[in-house]
């Protein structure tokens, strides 16, 4: 599946998101942090998304926090996030129902262009 190009949040060129088509959607991949010191979604300097949860990595907690959080920035209901790949690694892959790559590029953009982080509580 071919990963969505847009805007880079320095306006330099083309940024590479890590998004990929989906039939019911898209597949976003992400890097997951839990037992951070606060919820938060935020752009790495190496192009890749980071969901930070304070939760700790136990019994599927963190997960439910990331795509609890997930959902929150994004802007849709928890019920549209869906855990693909990664239960048991930081790297994973959520699956987000209803949204065109377009759609959660321009999200993306928005919200980590200029600014580095943007913390959502849920």
């Amino acid at each position: 599946m071919p990963e969505n190009k847009s805007r880079s949040p320095q306006g330099e060129g083309l940024q590479e998101w890590p998004i990929s088509e989906h039939p019911d959607g898209v597949i976003l991949s992400i890097k997951a942090q839990p037992g951070a010191k606060k919820n938060e979604v935020h752009l790495e300097e190496t192009g890749q998304v980071k969901v930070c949860v304070t939760q700790q990595p136990e019994k599927g907690k963190a997960n439910r926090a990331v795509l609890e959080v997930l959902a929150d920035f994004l802007g849709v209901k928890a019920s549209q996030v869906a855990l693909v790949s990664g239960k048991t690694s930081q790297k994973k892959q959520i699956l987000v129902y209803g949204l065109s790559a377009k759609e959660v590029a321009e999200i993306l953009n928005g919200h980590l262009a200029g600014r580095n982080a943007r913390t959502r509580m849920p």
